[in-house]
């Protein structure tokens, strides 16, 4: 009998608690969609290659080429359609940075040199996740200005050349509040052979640069 009385105890419990947080979960809102605009702003952080070609297109030694660099990343985005657990967003991006070096007292054979890359690409994004934070997955097409000056020879045509330029990589935002996010991304920016601009050497090869950035997201 105190067995019985026990089990219908605990079962009224559990009958409650449930009742309880059927409740609960119907009086809490749904998560928010993704959206529905979204403006990126991010310190990157652009992997310049060290190319033996590229250095020879610029009439450089390999030594001379700077590396990696410091940059800006500011992207613009809106989820106009949603299918299933894929939000669809259209956007763009603008990126620009820059890495320079300054030869040591040891190396004053070698001359400062300055890169940058500019590079403006619309986008296509396919988003997963709620409004709270999501993930995404991007790329598209642009063009990129991808310039290469040691000391001395600033001004060639070829550091103002546009190359056609394929940009894809992901990344994900995570809202701490209402219209503020922290977000990370990494992106390749697969950039087109440059036309020479030294008589009898090549051009720019085609290269794909790697660009880490992480900063804020408000929307």
């Amino acid at each position: 009998m105190r067995l019985s009385r026990m089990r219908a105890s605990v079962f009224a419990c559990a009958s409650l608690i449930a009742l309880l947080a059927a409740h609960r979960a119907d009086a809490q809102d749904p998560p928010p969609k993704i959206g529905p605009f979204v403006v990126d702003l991010h310190a990157t952080i652009p992997r310049f290659p060290q190319d033996l070609q590229l250095a020879q297109s610029r009439d450089m030694p390999l030594a001379e080429l700077p590396g990696n660099g410091l940059g800006v990343l500011v992207g613009v985005h809106v989820y106009p359609l949603r299918w299933r657990a894929v939000t669809f967003g259209l956007g763009g991006e603008f990126a620009t940075g820059r890495a320079r070096q300054t030869p040591t007292l040891a190396q004053t054979v070698l001359r400062p040199a300055t890169e940058r890359l500019t590079t403006i690409t619309p986008q296509l994004s396919l988003n997963f996740g709620t409004g709270n934070g999501w993930s995404y997955i991007s790329g598209g097409l642009g063009r990129s200005t991808w310039a290469v000056t040691p000391q001395g020879q600033e001004g060639f045509a070829a550091d103002s050349e546009q190359l056609k330029t394929i940009s894809y990589g992901g990344g994900a935002r995570w809202f701490m509040k209402t219209h503020l996010a922290f977000s990370f991304d990494a992106r390749f920016y697969a950039i087109n052979p440059g036309t020479p601009f030294v008589a009898g050497a090549l051009g720019s090869p085609r290269t794909t640069l790697i660009v880490i950035g992480a900063g804020v997201s408000v929307r």
